[in-house]
């Protein structure tokens, strides 16, 4: 019989495919063709069956589907711990809105990007949900890293460097997405900050717009109290229950934070089809609250996780995340089995996925999906005995850990055996000058302020 001729095989220790639910396979193989997963098998069927150019042994590993951010601020590396220890107003209203408006910049953004994409890859992310300024720059860097990015298109209502008001943010963001449309790492999104900096106008123009050019809608919600009250106050209702009114609660919105959401709420947001971008480390950080997560899922609400901006994180680690937001749920909600380490699995990645209308593509370790792919090394001693390899990435594993990194095949991250970690597509020196220059930048912009 001759053997079906493949670019590459990966045979590993364990899987976890994520589809099927629950799933932790021993010693299996994932086959690669053009970027393409074509068959999920047995080791000894893989060497029976396929021909590779090339066979990774991850003999101490378990494969997992690449992770995916849910809700990002990447250009914001650049301002990781600028102003801490903040609530969240005080933090953008005194220090981080005006920074940005004087240092953003098309090179700001490609540069702290390019940096984001760096630390993500070095964690497992393959794909991540972004909301900033120039996406043009930002894409340039995402496209540079090989990762995938939903970028999303910015909407204020007050002037920046980027743009003066909504209508000129919403006409050089669909500008933006018809220049990148056919980049296959590249989706977008609207991206109208929050409902407390957001018209109902605009709103309704970006719904439209929105279901015109079929991309989808992803803001901030529900962060705080604060918000809360101010909506009340200045509308006469809460955040969900004005979105509500606008049409703007659907299948292909997301919503980061949602810290607060009272029971209508939660049946709402379950009923409309909508997703929770989950970002545990910013909300503790912001002192924004903890989101009781583990009602959200048990009302059928789509959660993933996001790290927010390295601004107010100060990491883009979705091993944090998941672990935290894991303990938080249990913690708050007094039940041990809330959140598994599966279902916390499937939140890091599927269910990203599903927010971004890429369930299909991404997110799990199946036939016919894109080969977005992490290898996590569980050998080192702090991490055995290993008894169960899906609680050990939740709650032992760290992104050190992470030893080989894919998408679409290609391999775009990997850390030999005691040495650092090695980029295909980008170099080490020119991440040391971008921190070195916007260093120097950003301390002489707050010397003066």
């Amino acid at each position: 019989m001759m053997k079906q001729s493949v670019d590459l095989i990966l045979e590993t220790r364990w899987l976890i495919p994520i589809i099927p639910k629950n799933s932790l396979l021993p010693y299996q193989a994932v086959v690669i063709k053009s970027g393409v997963i074509i068959s999920v098998c047995s080791i000894e069927d893989a060497k029976q069956f396929y021909h590779a150019n090339e066979i990774i042994q991850l003999t101490d590993h378990v494969l997992i589907p690449g992770f995916v951010n849910l809700h990002t601020h990447a250009a914001m590396n650049l301002m990781r711990g600028l102003a801490d220890d903040l609530p969240l107003m005080p933090w953008l209203e005194q220090h981080i809105w005006p920074t940005e408006q004087k240092m953003v910049s098309p090179n700001f953004v490609h540069d702290g990007t390019l940096l984001a994409c760096a630390e993500m890859l070095r964690g497992g992310i393959t794909a991540f949900n972004d909301m900033y300024f120039y996406p043009e720059s930002a894409a340039e860097a995402v496209i540079q890293a090989g990762m995938r990015a939903n970028l999303g298109l910015v909407v204020l209502e007050f002037a920046t460097q980027y743009a003066n008001n909504a209508e000129s943010y919403i006409d050089k963001g669909t500008q933006a997405r018809d220049a990148l449309k056919n980049e296959p790492l590249i989706s977008f999104s609207f991206a109208p900050h929050a409902p407390y900096t957001v018209s109902d106008e605009t709103f309704t123009t970006l719904n439209t717009l929105s279901a015109q050019i079929h991309i989808g809608l992803h803001t901030h919600l529900h962060e705080t109290v604060a918000e809360i009250t101010q909506s009340e106050q200045r509308y006469g209702m809460r955040p969900v229950a004005r979105l509500a009114k606008l049409g703007i609660l659907g299948a292909t919105t997301t919503f980061a934070h949602c810290v607060h959401l009272n029971p209508i709420e939660i049946q709402m947001l379950a009923e409309n089809g909508c997703s929770i971008a989950h970002c545990p480390s910013s909300n503790l950080k912001l002192a924004s609250g903890i989101a009781p997560i583990a009602e959200y899922a048990k009302q059928g609400i789509n959660i993933g996780f996001g790290t927010d901006g390295a601004a107010s994180n100060n990491r883009l680690d979705m091993f944090t995340e998941m672990r935290l937001a894991a303990l938080l749920a249990k913690g708050l909600s007094g039940d041990a089995t809330a959140i598994s380490a599966h279902e916390a699995l499937e939140m890091a990645t599927i269910n990203g996925a599903k927010a971004l209308g890429m369930d299909d593509k991404i997110g799990s370790i199946e036939v016919g999906k894109l080969a977005d792919l992490t290898a996590i090394k569980l050998d080192d001693f702090n991490m055995q005995p290993c008894f169960d390899a899906a609680s050990h990435l939740v709650y032992v594993a760290e992104r050190e850990q992470v030893s080989h990194v894919w998408v679409s095949g290609d391999l775009k991250y990997h850390k030999p055996n005691n040495s650092a970690g090695i980029y295909s597509n980008i170099e080490p020196q020119e991440l040391v000058d971008i921190i070195s220059r916007w260093k120097t930048k950003l301390d002489a912009f707050a010397s003066i302020n």
